[in-house]
């Protein structure tokens, strides 16, 4: 892999961050600003909206842009909302400021990876893909555990800046990296790239990936509440069980990296029924804290090979849109950033316990497979029904 595609990662450490880190500084910012734990988690869901919104308008917006200048106009929007969030006492500022970082993080990340499946072979676009979400599964690994100590030894604000100084250097490394040329490419236009929203296993593959993360970032969201009012662990042990979630994550970024060029289809199967099993046996034994500690790592591992795979297939689907392909996979997974905390959220509301988002993951994934299978006899019956037709009316 190019040394270019890892400072990219970089970049991507500091979004994934800030995207994440909130799962652990929730209640701190909901006591800080005199809201509910599900406003505080309605944040996540306001930055999923904006990355949702964002990941196909800036892909458009940077269409003529080289590449180089999309990604540092993209960064330093990102940087400059978290020195606001940093600084702001009032909830709704914040909630803007995250709805803001979210577009620029929307525009940055399509972009990017564009960028990096285009310095790579062609049938390399998994490893690739897996190498700079290798920056999401470092900040799970460090950036959202650092964001919760830094949370509770200096207050949350100081999350904020920590991400906001990490951006700085991402930017130094993509000035000196990233070639300054690399436009869309020649007869690109937005209405061209659009008619690829009409292939079915395009639209199929954006389906399966919006509810996995749906139940991914559902159940991440209200993991410290969880942890601390249903496993009985001390608030001291969530930075460290982020952590173990990050290596999961890492884990299976690393797993997709190696098939997901290569045996997608076994990959999303396996893991795709791993993944329900998971959910649905950490909702049974949360009470547990041996139990819930060693599912952060496996339900980490599962939720990032099966995603990682999922964005890799929207990039081969997606070839008649190579502007508005990372567009797509990004919106597309933010869908689900923005349904599954507030799903989760709706069921704390109802009264149903911080137990209640694993059990809405598990419906989120058995849906995903549902799809999946329905998809599959479709294809399958509409195969069926070409093979019946003469050759010479085909």
């Amino acid at each position: 892999m190019p040394f270019a595609l890892y400072l990219l990662g970089l970049a991507v450490f500091a979004m994934g961050t800030s995207e994440f880190m909130l799962s652990g500084l929730g209640p701190d910012i909901a006591h800080d600003l005199g809201v509910s734990i599900p406003a505080a988690g309605s944040l996540t869901s306001a930055f999923a909206v904006g990355m949702v919104i964002g990941a196909p308008l800036m892909a458009m917006l940077s269409l003529r842009w080289s590449r180089r200048h999309a990604l540092l106009v993209f960064l330093l929007a990102f940087l400059a909302v978290h020195v606001v969030g940093a600084l702001t006492t009032s909830y709704g500022v914040l909630l803007v400021t995250r709805v803001i970082g979210a577009l620029a993080n929307a525009g940055f990340l399509a972009v990017a990876l564009v960028t990096a499946t285009g310095m790579v072979e062609p049938n390399a676009k998994g490893r690739a893909t897996s190498a700079l979400l290798g920056g999401v599964t470092l900040a799970c690994v460090a950036g959202v555990p650092g964001g919760a100590l830094l949370g509770q030894l200096w207050g949350w604000r100081a999350a904020f800046w920590a991400v906001a100084l990490v951006s700085v250097p991402a930017v130094v490394a993509i000035l000196r990296a990233v070639p300054s040329g690399g436009a869309g490419p020649a007869g690109t236009s937005v209405r061209r790239e659009s008619r690829a929203l009409r292939e079915p296993r395009l639209l199929v593959t954006l389906l399966l990936g919006a509810l996995v993360n749906g139940a991914t970032f559902c159940t991440f969201t209200y993991l410290a509440p969880l942890l601390t009012e249903v496993a009985g662990l001390g608030s001291a042990w969530v930075p460290a069980l982020l952590a173990l979630f990050g290596l999961g994550s890492f884990a299976g970024v690393t797993i997709s990296g190696r098939l997901a060029d290569v045996r997608p289809v076994p990959l999303l199967v396996t893991g795709g029924v791993a993944l329900l099993v998971g959910w649905a046996v950490f909702a049974l034994t949360a009470g547990n804290p041996v139990a819930a500690g060693a599912l952060v790592f496996v339900q980490g591992t599962l939720s990032f090979a099966v995603g990682s795979t999922l964005i890799s297939q929207v990039l081969y689907a997606a070839t008649g849109a190579p502007t508005l392909a990372g567009g797509l996979a990004t919106a597309a997974f933010n869908v689900g950033g923005a349904i599954g905390p507030w799903a989760g959220g709706l069921a704390i509301g109802a009264g149903l316990g911080f137990r209640a988002p694993l059990w809405v993951s598990a419906l989120l994934v058995a849906l995903a497979l549902a799809a999946a299978g329905v998809a599959r006899a479709v294809r399958r019956g509409t195969a069926n029904d070409h093979e019946g037709v003469p050759t010479a009316t085909r």
